[in-house]
């Protein structure tokens, strides 16, 4: 850590991932998004990267579990017949998406919307619906954090260059620490995903799953001693 400008300044990723302080988001990891005849199937999106991002992420949330980091899951929502959407909104998920808006996209209540159960999310876990693509637009997400006292979050989910970095952003912009794990993020293009993480890259802390879970339970090991 270093003093800056009379403020404390986490220097060093160790202690950015802090569990004591860290909230691993799983972010939007639902059928209409990651699963065969879900909506961005239906609609012809390459799922190709989806699977195994969510295997990552599972194994993830175990591990965050183990060592006493809080994981949050987001859910995106629609209310049924659009009703919680707006003309610009489905202007973008019509003629960007190729959504047909007659079916809406993780519609509450139904199949789409549920958050896939390979995530290894539990009863009692917390979530937070959203209904734009960052998870702290209109939501309790930032009071949730606070109250659990959670200064960084680390960010899994889909989809990369959307709802992920739309949710990056808004960490930073709410003074949270924010961290990226670049293989446990996925969309249907390569290209977007690519662009997506190079642009992260350049303004938030990036790293591997293999990387954070080493940092986790070696910093869990040495707590137990």
């Amino acid at each position: 850590m270093i003093t800056a400008l009379g403020k404390d300044v986490f220097s060093v990723i160790e202690e950015v991932v802090e569990p004591s302080h860290t909230a691993l988001l799983i972010i939007d990891m639902q059928h209409d998004f990651c699963s065969p005849k879900g909506l961005f199937d239906r609609i012809g999106k390459d799922l190709g990267m989806m699977r195994p991002a969510v295997k990552r992420v599972a194994s993830l949330v175990e591990t965050a579990r183990n060592v006493g980091v809080t994981p949050i899951f987001i859910q995106n929502q629609w209310l049924p017949n659009n009703r919680a959407v707006s003309g610009s909104f489905l202007r973008f998920m019509i003629f960007k998406q190729g959504m047909d808006p007659k079916e809406g996209c993780t519609v509450s209540g139904s199949w789409g919307a549920g958050i896939l159960p390979e995530t290894g999310i539990r009863p009692d876990d917390i979530v937070v619906q959203k209904w734009r693509p960052s998870a702290f637009r209109s939501t309790n997400l930032d009071m949730v954090l606070r109250c659990n006292n959670i200064r960084s979050v680390v960010l899994t989910g889909v989809i990369t260059q959307g709802c992920v970095e739309s949710t990056a952003r808004d960490a930073m912009f709410h003074d949270y620490y924010t961290v990226v794990v670049k293989d446990c993020v996925a969309t249907y293009n390569r290209d977007l995903h690519d662009a997506s993480l190079k642009v992260m890259g350049s303004r938030f802390d990036m790293i591997s799953a293999d990387e954070l879970t080493g940092l986790w339970q070696g910093e869990a090991a040495a707590a137990a001693q």
